[in-house]
């Protein structure tokens, strides 16, 4: 028993031995404790705890125990390194690099010196602010001003490692933002911890690296002399702290400290908790969600949304307050030229108006917790710049918007039609819901109104006069298989069998393509995916899986069939195993990875000033949902003035808009349907193109 007990103790004391040599303590994570939250306890960065714990990127619980990484003092007492400085020879100035969550104030008060004698020390930080990284000459106590050969050694050095933003765009992965700056993603997450888990549109990333050339690129950093310098006052506004949000989220955001947030909210000693309104710097406000704005909602059933495109009131806040009017006030839109005859188009967007009214959830509330009503004021939003473009060409068409008061099975589109509201559009853009759509398309089938179902990529019943916008999952499968046989090209298909429905699909509607075999234990045989690829055809391989090591086989075999053989990857809908650590996206560039979809990405002029002008309009970059609502809306008053019927346009008509394509077709039951989709690529310089 005692031979039992020493071994026992001696396991004991090597595994202590060895954490202290690996310079790691072992913390148990307390109930709705973050990682963040953690990281700044030891005062390392998220990224040091995940590469010791990589499980904790998915999430921690409480008790869960993690390894923090520490170095260790001469004592064995362990401790949180300090950066040192280096002391310049002169032995009055020292050169010091920023790290995370530094700040003007910070080291100001770090190394007592005052803001005028810092900034003068460090030409150019009045335009660029302080960075992750950055060399900065940290000038001696009471040393007047000045510039001088260590000001210009240290800019000099700084020029080494540049530190640039880049805001995050739809569509942009860590992928294509690492290969633009020349970095890696390990390099972006460990900057950016924030990004570890997902990769938010409009997030302001820091990089180490170079900004991408452009024709008239300019310097990252200016420097100014220091009399020109002008002193900025910091202005504050009120901020609502959001569900999930830390002390390290909240300095990244407003670019300030964990002491000076506090200083400036006392409450925040007791902890960041939701729903608090906090003091905090007005410059760095990150984008919101959007809360529409624009036009007054009243109550749609009785009255539609009036003046559209007056701008600056609160949707949802100005509903509570409006009076009812038994006639409808329409948008009065300046005749064109040419044209006599007005048109009228209906919205019924699903503001829920009764419902929130009579529920005790304050405004603010739900718009933060209900994504079914954000989704709406984004299409809202969207809508509205559509109904401004309008204007300015002077389409001779009256808007009216209603409020559809939908859920999944039911709306009050009926009450609508009894009042007459809706039988004497030229056309109807909603409900959202795909049953309630074709049940508003019923009742005015006998006005010959076509509906447009702006949202739902459901199949729609046959009604003569529904319209369904967007493509349907087998319509966006088909069209990449059509672009494929119009290229003479050879289709040969990866499929894992769990991917049963795949498999149903193209053995049902892709005649003529071939499987790949697969080995016993249900990876890829390469030797026989090698033996279909043809050499004087196009080969397109078409991979489905989500099992990385099918994955990387297959890029790998493909790759080498290259030497011989022309060879494209494709694949039929958003493959997440494509976008991680483990498959080089150098590889899959190599490969053209093709694959289809209802939206693009696209560069003209047009689809510029729209995102210049809404971020104008609502201080944020416009999401699927806002581009879409302006593409349907434009799309469909653009065909009501062109002199024919709708029905007419959508026979002759295939349009493009900002992110989609309209391209309607008769279907052989009844109804129309869109056959608009992309077929994108990677080409070689990194860029999605559309494949003609």
């Amino acid at each position: 028993m005692k031979y039992y007990f020493a071994l026992l103790s001696l396991v004991f004391f090597v595994t202590c031995s060895a954490f202290s040599q690996e310079k790691v303590v072992k913390y148990t994570v307390s109930s709705g404790e973050t990682i963040n939250q953690i990281a700044l306890k030891f005062k390392v960065t998220p990224y040091d705890i995940y590469a010791l714990n990589p499980d904790a990127r998915s999430g921690v619980k409480p008790n869960t125990v993690l390894l923090i990484p520490t170095t260790v003092s001469k004592n064995g007492a362990a401790k949180t390194e300090v950066p040192k400085a280096n002391v310049v020879s002169n032995s009055k100035e020292i050169i010091y690099e920023v790290q995370p969550k530094e700040t003007f104030y910070s080291l100001e008060k770090k190394f007592g010196v005052s803001d005028e004698a810092l900034k003068a020390a460090n030409p150019g930080l009045e335009k660029t602010g302080v960075q992750i990284g950055q060399k900065l000459v940290i000038p001696a106590k009471g040393a007047a001003p000045k510039t001088n050969s260590a000001v210009a050694k240290a800019t000099k050095e700084k020029g080494a490692e540049k530190y640039v933003y880049h805001d995050v765009v739809a569509k942009e992965t860590k992928f294509s933002i690492a290969k633009e700056y020349n970095t890696t993603i390990a390099d972006l997450e460990k900057r950016n911890p924030e990004i570890v888990s997902n990769l938010p549109v409009g997030y302001r990333l820091t990089i180490k690296g170079t900004a991408p050339k452009t024709e008239n690129s300019a310097p990252v950093a200016h420097v100014a002399k220091p009399a020109e310098a002008p002193k900025k006052v910091t202005t504050y506004m009120e901020y609502q702290v959001k569900p999930k949000e830390t002390f390290y989220s909240l300095g990244r955001t407003f670019h300030i400290t964990q002491e000076e947030l506090t200083e400036l909210n006392p409450s925040l000693s007791e902890g960041v908790k939701e729903g608090m309104v906090l003091k905090v710097p007005s410059g760095y406000l990150a984008p919101t969600p959007i809360i529409a704005q624009a036009v007054p909602v009243e109550k749609a059933a009785e009255k539609p949304i009036a003046n559209a495109g007056s701008g600056g009131i609160s949707v949802l806040e100005k509903v509570k307050s409006e009076t009812v009017s038994a006639d409808p006030e329409v948008i009065e839109l300046t005749k064109k030229k040419g044209q006599t005859d007005r048109k009228k188009m209906v919205l019924l967007l699903p503001f829920n108006l009764a419902k929130m009214q009579n529920d005790t959830t304050s405004t603010a509330n739900r718009i933060k917790n209900d994504k079914f009503l954000n989704m709406t004021l984004d299409f809202y939003s969207g809508a509205m710049m559509a109904i401004d473009s309008a204007k300015t060409l002077k389409l001779p068409i009256d808007v009216s918007i209603y409020d559809s008061g939908e859920t999944k099975t039911a709306s009050n589109v009926s009450g609508l039609i009894a009042q007459n509201k809706l039988q004497d559009a030229s056309a109807v853009i909603g409900p959202f819901y795909q049953t309630n759509a074709e049940t508003t398309a019923n009742s005015l089938r006998l006005y010959n109104v076509p509906v447009i179902s702006p949202l739902s990529k459901d199949t729609a019943n046959p009604i003569d006069n529904l319209y369904q916008s967007i493509p349907t999952n087998d319509v966006v499968k088909n069209a990449v298989f059509d672009y494929m046989r119009a290229k003479n090209g050879n289709i040969v298909a990866v499929v894992d069998k769990k991917k049963e429905s795949v498999i149903s699909y193209i053995k049902q509607n892709q005649k003529g393509v071939v499987f790949a075999a697969l080995s016993e234990t249900g990876g890829l045989d390469v030797a026989n995916l090698k033996s279909l690829l043809l050499p004087n055809r196009m080969n397109y391989v078409v991979m489905e899986t989500g099992n990385t090591a099918m994955v990387k086989t297959t890029i790998k075999a493909l790759l080498d069939a290259q030497k011989s053989c022309q060879v494209q990857l494709v694949i039929l809908e958003p493959n997440s195993t494509l976008d991680t650590d483990e498959i080089s996206f150098e590889n899959l560039i190599k490969l053209k990875l093709m694959y289809p979809s209802v939206t693009r990405e696209s560069d003209e002029q047009g689809v510029l000033i729209f995102e210049k002008e809404y971020r104008l309009k609502n201080k944020v970059n416009p999401n699927t949902y806002a581009t879409r609502g302006f593409d349907v809306t434009f799309d469909t008053m653009m065909r009501l003035v062109q002199g024919k019927t709708y029905q007419e346009t959508a026979d002759l008509m295939t349009t493009e808009q900002v992110d989609n394509k309209f391209q309607y077709y008769k279907k052989e039951d009844g109804g129309h349907a869109n056959k608009g989709v992309y077929i994108l690529y990677y080409d070689s310089d990194l860029t999605l193109k559309v494949a003609n």
